[in-house]
């Protein structure tokens, strides 16, 4: 049974034109850049300031821009005969109303450059041809170079390799003419190591390729014998073992830090391609003062272009109007709301970085003064946010993927962001200049006697920063510095 119910809801939902702007904010640079370009191509109602109507509408520009979204309100149009609302109605919504970009980060398109050459496995491939093999040895050897990763090594078992030649070439072998086509011929192969299946048989095969010398010698033992050993620095217990001293140990060691543990990344090739980073800001210091920069100089001065508010101007005039000019002013009324609503985005997209950045700079400016890291503040999203009346999201997309310019180099904004942690003198100091200090404290250490966490829990204490050991091993670790074994040198 039919009855009829008065419910109240209540919604947040974002507006196409508060999507555009997020999206917009979050592209750095030359994304941006790029995303102008489209939409100028995109819409014909947009125009920048180099248009080819400048001098004969530029009057009329100025009028039109003086009007307050004339275009985008129904009444203005003097139609007559035709309601706007009419074209508007749910069962015909225009293509600017529905068009948002509202997709997640993953769900975007990245355009990824392309540069033309020769790929690692193709250089091998080409070493491939310089051998006298069967034409089914030259199939499987081929099929082998398909699984070499992109560090050179085959990480795949050699029974694996069998089975999938059986299933998927159709071509039966056993698994000694897969490993003779491997140790025999890819394992000969430039650049040296290429074709091993772990770290040390990589470094065997580079040994073996060099001029023999006692410490080459013994640094093969060492590999084949003693790796494990060898990799946990158990320096003693190898000379004890090999009845070696000290010197001929160093040597040793030595001819073993000059193997290349990736032979696939000394692969030079011209497919390779060099990223540059483009920064957003740029700060500078006059006469002791701090300058803001946005860096814009590729990205047009956009306007709404002349021709096309010239033929919402003309339809007016207009007294009789056909089906076609109805439809005719529909379309330029659509491209015309969606020129306004990009410029307004690209104008608070300006905006909202400007203000973001030069609260970042305020809240740093001993830093960006002196360069020096130690000056930095802690700070955090919620810092800036709250100075700007901004929200949280809107200054992370900021600091995440923008770079900023300064006399002391370029570097990601959010790496000014950091926690804080109370001094001895009750200061509240940034966890930054504690892991410059922590970094400074491993690297003038003995690295015969590399210093242990607790070590420098006690070091940095003594310093004034009372920080817990387990914090100590966190920070190590984000700096990627190994333990006080691994760090141990002879």
């Amino acid at each position: 049974m039919l009855k009829q119910e008065l419910n109240f809801k209540l919604q947040q939902k974002l507006s196409p034109q508060q999507i555009q702007l997020m999206k917009l904010v979050q592209l750095p640079t030359v994304a941006f850049e790029q995303r102008v370009k489209e939409e100028l191509e995109e819409n014909p109602a947009l125009d920048d300031q180099s248009s080819e109507y400048d001098d004969e509408y530029g009057n009329e520009q100025d009028e039109w821009d003086n009007q307050n979204d004339e275009y985008g309100d129904e009444q203005v149009i003097d139609t007559g005969d035709i309601n706007i609302d009419d074209y508007l109605s749910d069962d015909d919504v225009p293509n600017y109303k529905t068009y948002t970009n509202n997709y997640s980060d993953d769900d975007e398109d990245k355009s990824v450059p392309y540069a033309q050459g020769e790929s690692f496995i193709e250089y091998l491939r080409g070493q491939l041809n310089t051998y006298r093999l069967t034409e089914q040895q030259f199939q499987i050897a081929e099929f082998i170079l398909g699984n070499i990763d992109d560090d050179g090594y085959m990480r795949r078992e050699v029974k694996s390799l069998v089975d999938d030649l059986a299933f998927t070439q159709n071509i039966y072998v056993s698994p000694e003419e897969v490993e003779n086509l491997l140790v025999n011929y890819i394992q000969h192969m430039d650049p040296v190591g290429v074709g091993a299946r772990n770290l040390q048989e990589c470094l065997l095969i580079q040994l073996e390729n060099k001029v023999v010398t006692e410490a080459v010698e013994l640094a093969e033992k060492l590999i084949s014998e003693s790796f494990d050993a060898f990799t946990k620095k158990h320096y003693s217990k190898l000379m004890a073992k090999y009845d070696v001293n000290d010197d001929e140990l160093r040597a040793a060691i030595s001819e073993i830090e000059k193997l290349n543990p990736k032979p696939g990344k000394s692969f030079s090739s011209s497919s390779k391609i060099v990223e540059q980073i483009t920064p957003d800001f740029t700060i500078n210091i006059n006469d002791g003062e701090l300058e803001l920069l946005l860096n814009g100089r590729n990205v047009p001065e956009l306007k709404i272009s002349n021709a096309f508010a010239e033929m919402l101007d003309t339809y007016k005039k207009t007294e009789k109007k056909s089906n076609d000019q109805k439809e005719a002013v529909m379309f330029v009324k659509q491209k015309l709301d969606s020129a306004k609503w990009f410029i307004d985005a690209v104008q608070q997209r300006r905006n909202t970085l400007l203000y973001t950045m030069e609260a970042i700079m305020k809240f740093q400016r001993e830093y960006f003064l002196t360069g020096d890291e130690t000056k930095i503040k802690p700070m955090i999203l919620k810092d800036i946010s709250d100075r700007i009346g901004m929200d949280i999201s809107t200054v992370s997309r900021v600091a995440n993927s923008k770079y900023v310019t300064t006399p002391y180099g370029t570097f990601l904004i959010k790496d000014l962001f950091s926690e804080s942690l109370t001094n001895e003198d009750g200061e509240e100091v940034s966890t930054r200049e504690i892991k410059r200090i922590l970094q400074d404290v491993i690297a003038d250490e003995d690295k015969r006697k590399p210093l242990t966490d607790e070590r420098l829990t006690e070091i940095l204490k003594e310093k004034g920063y009372p920080i817990a050991r387990r914090t100590i091993a966190k920070y190590r670790e984000q700096l990627n510095i190994p333990v006080a074994r691994l760090r141990k040198e002879i």
